[in-house]
């Protein structure tokens, strides 16, 4: 092949990377303005000035786009884990810092599990076509990885002892905590009826807990908040700076997370 002719595919393989981009980009914005039940193809064309048919050549469908804007969130969400996990740090101030990467991610991405629900459901997933659905679950993959993986760095360390446990089913459970509260963060009304003002201060202390249960090494008291703000500003100074901009307390933080909404 001629070298001219490899640069012209290079760079049209390039253009249509960027106009999916921008697709992805638009439908975004578009989640974020009207709600992810009110997404249409034909309004992702027009704020992109393309014709929807060039729309349709990128994604074969609307659950198509629905999987690739989550598969898309999955990426980022991995790349922040990915910053814990080379984090020069114990093994217990990192697998706190996973929490922290949730907070910051929800805060940047705040219609993620909305989207992602929708997307995962049986309906949509099953009209999506395979190729959309390998990547949603190779973007996936590392998020659990890296989480068992400092698992099992603490293991090895002497920090944490298993007792009868995988690495993979520990994992599980800092999960259900994080995933449960950006759940109730994002149920209209239902934190507030237990006045819950500070929802992610509320699951930082609960990580805590729930490390300690695990005999997780050095042991933490979730009641002390200084102590608290201190280890989520040196998470945001060393691991997020680029991202938190600032190092915020416990208190700001969360708020920042939570504030976001998007329409049902």
């Amino acid at each position: 092949m001629a070298a001219s002719d490899m640069g012209t595919r290079e760079r049209r393989q390039r253009q249509v990377a960027e106009r999916e981009q921008l697709f992805l980009n638009a439908a975004r914005e578009l989640v974020r303005e009207d709600g992810l039940l009110k997404l249409q193809m034909s309004r992702v064309a027009d704020r992109c000035e393309y014709a929807v048919g060039t729309l349709y050549l990128h994604f074969a469908s609307k659950e198509d786009l629905l999987v690739a804007l989550t598969t898309q969130n999955l990426r980022e969400h991995a790349g922040l884990f990915r910053r814990v996990a080379q984090w020069n740090a114990s093994t217990r101030d990192r697998m706190f810092a996973i929490g922290v990467a949730d907070m910051i991610f929800v805060r940047r991405n705040p219609e993620h599990f909305r989207l992602a629900q929708y997307a995962l459901c049986e309906v949509v997933w099953r009209a999506a076509s395979a190729r959309r659905r390998e990547d949603l679950l190779a973007a996936n993959q590392p998020i659990g990885a890296i989480v068992a993986g400092i698992v099992e760095e603490a293991v090895a360390a002497g920090d944490l002892e298993l007792q009868r446990q995988t690495p993979q089913e520990l994992a599980t459970g800092l999960w259900s905590l994080c995933f449960g509260f950006h759940n109730l963060v994002h149920a209209e009304g239902v934190l507030e009826d237990f006045s819950i003002r500070e929802p992610y201060v509320l699951m930082c202390r609960h990580l805590q807990h729930l490390l300690n249960g695990f005999g997780w090494r050095p042991l933490a008291d979730p009641a002390d908040k200084r102590a608290l703000d201190a280890l989520i500003k040196r998470i945001c100074r060393d691991v997020f700076n680029d991202v938190c901009h600032a190092a915020p307390a416990a208190g700001a933080a969360p708020r920042a997370a939570a504030t976001p909404r998007t329409a049902p």
